[in-house]
C-alpha cells in the first residue's frame, strides 16, 4: 500500500501532536512539510519533526502535486478557506473540528470536497476513544435495546486563556460540540431541539465574550429520545469526559476520571489518579483516528465522520448557542 504524504498546517500544541502521531505511530504516513503563519513556529516544528520543509503559505502546499494530504489544525475561522483550497488542489483534508465556523462555510465546503472527489474527515476523535468504540458496537448489537436517553459530561481542568477564549466561538460550540457530535453517533438518530442553558461562575473575563464556563444542553431527537450534555470549564480535579447511554433493556457507562488502574489504599483512605489532560485521556484515539483517514485515503473509502458529519454536529452547536443568547428552545 503507497505512502500518504502529509503536510501540517497549524503547528500549536495540538498540531504538532497529530504531527508526531503520524510521523512515528501511523502506518501508511509520512510528514513532509509543515505550515504555520509565522516563520520562526514553522522553522521550529520542522526542526522538532526532523523534516527540512516548512512554509508560511498553505498555497505552496496546494500546488505541490507531491503532496496527497493535509491535516489543518488552525483557528476555527480559517476552516472554510483552507478545506475549499485543499479541496481544490485535489488534497485529502483532515480538519480539526468543528468543520466550519458557519453553516453557510459548511454548506459551500461540503459542495467543494463532492465536486473535487477528495476525502474530508472532522477531528472527533470520541468517536475512535476504545470505550466509545465498544459501547457503540454493544449498542449496535441490541445489548441495551433500544436506545433512550444519553448522558454526557465534558469537564476541562480549568480554562484556556483569555486569548483563547475571545476566538473559540464560545463553550457550545467549542466543547459542547464534541458531546453533540457522539451523542448523534450512539443514539443513531438525528436531533430535532435544543435548549442550553449556561452561566459564568469562576472566570469572570468570559463575560465580554458572551461566553459561559458552566453549562447544560438538552437535546431531542427525531425519535423521541433525550440526551443532557454538561459542559464545564470548572474540573479542578482532572480532565473528567464521561458518558451513558440509557436503553429499554439495560444501560452503558462510558469512560472515567480514574487514569492508571491502581488504587492506592493509605491512611484509612483509598484514591487513585484522575486524567490530567485532553491529550493523556484520548492518546489512542487521535493515534486511531489519523489510521482511519490514511486507511481511507488508500482504499478511497468514506470516513465514519465525514464534512456532513460535521455540519451536523456544527447546526445542533449553533443552535445551542442561540438558545442560550435567546433563552428558548430552538428547532433545527
Amino acid at each position: 500500500m503507497r505512502t500518504i504524504r502529509c503536510a501540517v498546517i497549524g503547528v500549536g500544541r495540538l498540531g504538532i501532536f497529530h504531527a508526531k502521531n503520524a510521523a512515528t505511530r501511523v502506518k501508511g504516513a509520512e510528514i513532509v512539510a509543515v505550515v504555520a503563519t509565522r516563520e520562526e513556529s514553522a522553522k521550529r516544528a520542522a526542526v522538532e519533526l526532523g523534516i527540512a520543509r516548512w512554509s508560511i503559505d498553505p498555497q505552496e502546499i496546494f500546488d505541490d502535486p507531491s503532496i496527497d494530504a493535509v491535516i489543518i489544525v488552525t483557528p476555527t475561522k480559517t476552516h472554510a478557506e483552507l478545506i475549499s483550497q485543499a479541496a481544490r488542489s485535489k488534497k485529502h483534508i483532515f480538519v480539526d473540528k468543528p468543520v466550519t465556523e458557519t453553516l453557510e462555510e459548511a454548506d459551500k465546503v461540503i459542495k467543494e470536497v463532492a465536486n473535487n472527489g477528495v476525502i474530508c474527515q472532522v477531528g472527533f476523535m470520541r468517536r475512535f476513544d476504545p470505550a466509545y468504540v465498544r459501547a457503540k458496537k454493544r449498542i449496535e448489537h441490541g445489548d441495551i435495546g433500544e436506545p433512550l436517553y444519553f448522558k454526557g459530561v465534558s469537564r476541562d481542568p480549568g480554562s484556556p486563556p483569555e486569548s483563547y477564549i475571545k476566538t473559540s466561538g464560545g463553550i457550545f460550540l467549542d466543547l459542547n460540540i464534541h458531546e453533540y457530535d457522539i451523542a448523534r453517533y450512539l443514539m443513531e438518530d438525528e436531533v430535532e431541539s435544543v435548549q442550553s442553558f449556561g452561566d459564568v461562575l469562576v472566570h469572570p473575563f468570559m463575560e465580554k465574550y458572551g461566553d459561559v464556563d458552566q453549562s447544560i444542553t438538552v437535546l431531542k431527537f427525531k425519535n423521541g429520545a433525550t440526551a443532557s450534555i454538561e459542559g464545564s470549564r470548572n474540573s479542578t480535579f482532572g480532565y473528567d469526559i464521561r458518558g451513558e447511554v440509557v436503553g429499554t433493556e439495560g444501560s452503558i457507562q462510558i469512560g472515567s476520571l480514574q487514569y492508571h488502574n491502581n488504587i492506592i489504599l493509605k491512611n484509612n483512605r483509598s484514591y487513585h489518579d484522575n486524567v490530567p489532560d485532553f491529550l493523556t485521556k484520548f492518546e489512542d484515539a487521535f493515534v486511531a483516528e489519523l489510521e482511519h483517514f490514511i486507511d481511507c485515503i488508500q482504499n478511497n473509502k468514506k470516513p465514519i465522520v465525514d464534512e456532513v458529519d460535521g455540519k451536523k454536529s456544527l447546526e445542533v452547536a449553533v443552535a445551542a448557542t442561540e438558545s442560550f443568547k435567546i433563552k428558548e428552545k430552538v428547532f433545527l
